[in-house]
């Protein structure tokens, strides 16, 4: 006959196996692609396992209009939360990893943002598609979603990323050629002016080790710039790649910078050895080619492909063309496309969740 410790013992077995398998659950949980499908108010969520769409959240359902325009994604480093910004809401939300909005910042015309965990901050530009909006760049506080707002003396702040070490800012304008750096510590900020014509400077991303800066911009360039002193980026070089090139996205090695040509509907792909295109990627699915991330293994580029002239021509059976954008999977070793996903209207930014 069993005595009260042996009935304690076997009751804490039970306890502690079924906490054991509840963590496991979590720890098994897939990783996931967030799509923007910013002209059909909604997100498309793709598993990295499969490659396949396996959900996708209706904004309209969720209490947001037609007119939400989902632009882009950041995802904690734990897949706990993500963060999404709506144009046509003025809002930046926050989502739990059951896709439940848990929280929500009022800012005018939201665009790109970046993320620094450590920091526990959330640094949100403004809309391309504003054509006057505050010369101001966010500051949240992802815990309650408070948030402030830092002047960057110049019209149209689009750009927007920051350095893995999380001491920098980087933000650009779309209409001057002007952009500056953030010290996330003081809040000091410097402004670095270019000479030349207008780039319009549209994207960027910073190397991994952080020593480069890439901006893309509206001409046929991208520019780079040396981060040794990160409070004052230099320009060192202008890269000829495709048409409006817009996200470019490092390697994990740092090696190569994969360049999404909205105007030319390709991928260039650039050596930072020489800082040269060693390569033009070609596909119908890169039709208006616009966001792009990397994989969490680094061993794939996801690539937008927003379609919104209808040149992509859809398998999904009498879909019209400009209804259906795409992904397309690029294998970073080969070089070479590996899939195309159909996914919503008009997809623009994307991000990714990691939770092994």
């Amino acid at each position: 006959m069993k005595g009260p410790t042996a009935k304690r013992a076997s009751i804490g077995a039970v306890i502690a196996l079924v906490l054991f398998a509840g963590s496991g659950a979590r720890a098994q949980q897939p990783d996931y692609l967030y799509v923007c499908n910013q002209d059909g108010a909604s997100v498309s969520i793709i598993d990295l396992a499969s490659l396949e769409v396996v959900k996708t959240l209706d904004l309209q359902r969720m209490g947001f209009s037609a007119t939400a325009k989902p632009h882009h994604v950041v995802v904690e480093p734990d897949g706990s939360f993500w963060y999404l910004t709506l144009i046509g809401e003025s809002k930046v939300l926050k989502l739990d990893r059951d896709n439940k909005v848990v929280g929500q910042a009022e800012f005018e015309t939201p665009g790109l943002m970046t993320l620094l965990p450590a920091q526990h901050v959330l640094y949100v530009g403004r809309s391309m598609s504003a054509v006057n909006p505050p010369q101001r760049i966010g500051v949240i506080d992802p815990k309650d979603m408070s948030i402030d707002e830092i002047d960057v003396f110049f019209p149209r702040p689009h750009a927007l990323d920051s350095r893995p070490q999380g001491d920098y800012v980087y933000s650009a304008s779309l209409a001057v050629n002007q952009l500056i750096s953030l010290n996330t510590k003081t809040e000091a900020t410097k402004l670095v002016s270019l000479e030349g014509p207008a780039h319009s400077l549209a994207h960027s991303a910073v190397s991994p080790d952080g020593h480069w800066l890439a901006i893309t911009t509206h001409m046929p360039h991208m520019l780079v710039f040396d981060l040794s002193d990160p409070a004052e980026p230099k320009m060192t070089k202008m890269v000829p790649v495709g048409e409006m090139p817009w996200y470019p996205v490092f390697t994990r090695d740092g090696a190569t910078v994969f360049v999404a040509n909205n105007g030319s509907s390709d991928v260039s792909v650039v050596d930072t050895k020489t800082w040269t295109v060693t390569k033009t990627i070609e596909d119908p699915g890169l039709a208006q080619a616009y966001g792009s991330t990397l994989s969490p293994d680094g061993r794939l580029v996801f690539v937008t492909g927003s379609n919104v002239k209808g040149s992509y021509t859809p398998e999904k059976a009498g879909a019209q063309a400009a209804d259906v954008g795409t992904v397309v999977v690029i294998d970073v070793a080969s070089q070479a496309v590996k899939k195309v996903i159909e996914v919503g209207k008009g997809p623009t930014g994307l991000g990714v969740r990691h939770t092994q």
